[in-house]
């Protein structure tokens, strides 16, 4: 609970609980695309304007050419009446509805317009001065005008006279503006839309996984507090479904172990009990008074359960090492056959007087390993004494070596109760114990898995319930491994 409370605390010093993943997703993900579509629209708006001032300018520009072509054959047919037909060519415009028409004297100010209306002597024309400039002789002009947008073009006549040195075309692009202003609003309209879309198939997408996710987040307070009872449904087979699938696995796994852990805690607390009610109560009998009889069974007793739990406390250290990482091999090179009668030698009286055969097929030859001592027989010690403690009187056990050209194969065989198939797989797991009724720690065989793999080696257990088990170890031999390095 204390840990929670600081993980708890952690978070919000953290900032961890301010904004949800729903939330920043949104922020983030609309941002950006309220900021694409700001740009699109610019880039719309950008290239309509220059598409439709552009048509627009050269429109212009080719009226005014076509213009100033045709009152050049004019000039030439005759030019004697050129000033009287240039003023009936604007006063009599045909295209006086699209645009207005002008003419521009020698200083520079309108002398006549199509529409019959003449503007002020300060009548902005900066297409005209631009024209002037201009070795083309003509100027064009985008911009305000009579408080709208227009287009002027002007062009230098080739043959000028005292009051038409200069023809201006104007048009209102009032209409194109409004075109323009019409896609840029179906683009807003657009924009808005995809905008919600987005919104509102993001918010469902994201609430389906901040769902799962936070759901996620309250059965993993319920596992660190102890509850496994929850799982989470898996209704789709995405990323998410596949995370729900390993969370509960997970969940599965931390079940299991907690169980194994309590089975673990009452198996050990029983195996504990046993040994030391025995050393109490032969002690206090002993300290009673006694006959040699009694003394002797009592010493038995003591010394028997003493070994015992030795042995628990030694493979409970062991594993407590393996665990932290901190447990050591001193290599050296070693027969592992003298090892292995070693540790027969200790059950040789014992299966005999239980009433159980031990067997065991002396090799005739060597077979020298690159490993510890102490660890090696440890392993063998740990195997025969499982085979001869789930062995029932009158079945027998058989202690097998095999040399290949490259390891050496020992096996141990017993015709006692035999392992489920269901606990088969488990029974290398720390904790695990087949049989609750046997005496034992459940880590004996974890431990020798783990010295038996570092090593080099390899545990394999088989069995078939009734019929009995075979545990066979594998080592390679020193002579086909390279010389190891000094460490």
């Amino acid at each position: 609970m204390e840990r929670l409370r600081k993980m708890e605390v952690y978070r919000k010093k953290r900032g961890f609980a301010s904004r949800s993943l729903a939330s920043r997703w949104m922020t983030n993900t609309l941002s950006v695309v309220v900021i694409v579509l700001i740009l699109v629209n610019f880039g719309v708006y950008y290239f309509a304007k220059q598409y439709y001032y552009g048509s627009a300018e050269s429109y212009m520009i080719s009226e005014a050419n076509a213009t100033q072509t045709i009152l050049k054959r004019v000039y030439e047919d005759m030019s004697s009446y050129y000033s009287a037909e240039v003023r009936e060519m604007i006063e009599g415009f045909s295209k006086k509805d699209k645009m207005e028409l002008m003419s521009i004297n020698r200083s520079g100010e309108v002398s006549l317009s199509s529409s019959g209306f003449t503007p002020d002597e300060d009548y902005y024309m900066p297409d005209y001065e631009e024209a002037m400039k201009s070795d083309e002789k003509i100027g064009v002009y985008i911009g305000q005008g009579r408080g709208e947008n227009i287009i002027a073009v002007t062009v230098i006549l080739d043959n000028p006279s005292s009051n038409y040195r200069a023809l201006r075309f104007v048009t209102s692009l009032g209409m194109i503006d409004a075109r323009i202003g019409g896609i840029m609003l179906t683009c807003v309209l657009i924009s808005v839309f995809i905008v919600l879309v987005i919104a509102l198939t993001g918010f469902y997408f994201v609430k389906s996984i901040c769902d799962s996710l936070v759901k996620m987040g309250n059965i993993a307070k319920k596992l660190a507090k102890g509850d496994f009872s929850e799982r989470i449904p898996v209704t789709i087979n995405d990323e998410i479904g596949q995370l729900s699938l390993s969370f509960n696995e997970m969940a599965d796994e931390l079940e299991n172990s907690e169980q194994i852990k309590n089975d673990f805690i009452s198996s050990v607390s029983h195996e504990l009990r046993t040994p030391l009610t025995a050393i109490k109560g032969w002690s206090e009998t002993l300290k009673g008074g006694y006959d040699k009889e009694t003394f002797d069974k009592g010493m038995k007793v003591i010394t028997g359960e003493t070994a015992r739990l030795e042995q628990m406390v030694e493979e409970l250290l062991d594993f407590s090492k393996i665990q932290s990482g901190r447990l050591t091999l001193q290599m050296d090179k070693i027969d592992i056959i003298a090892e292995l009668e070693d540790a027969l030698l200790i059950y040789i009286d014992k299966a005999k007087k239980e009433n159980k055969k031990l067997s065991y097929n002396e090799p005739q030859f060597m077979c020298v390993v690159h490993g510890d001592k102490s660890r090696l027989r440890q392993v063998f010690i740990n195997i025969i004494d499982n085979a001869v403690k789930y062995t029932e009187p009158e079945d027998s056990i058989s202690v097998n070596v095999l040399k290949n050209n490259e390891t050496v194969v020992i096996s141990v065989e017993d015709t006692g109760c035999g392992i489920a198939p269901e606990d088969l797989p488990k029974v290398k797991q720390k904790f695990y114990k087949a049989n609750s009724t046997k005496r034992g720690s459940g880590i004996g065989l974890a431990v020798v898995d783990e010295i038996v793999s570092m090593h080099g080696g390899n545990l394999e257990v088989n069995s078939e319930l009734g019929k009995g088990t075979t545990v066979t170890v594998t080592f390679p031999l020193y002579e086909r491994r390279a010389e190891p390095s000094d460490e």
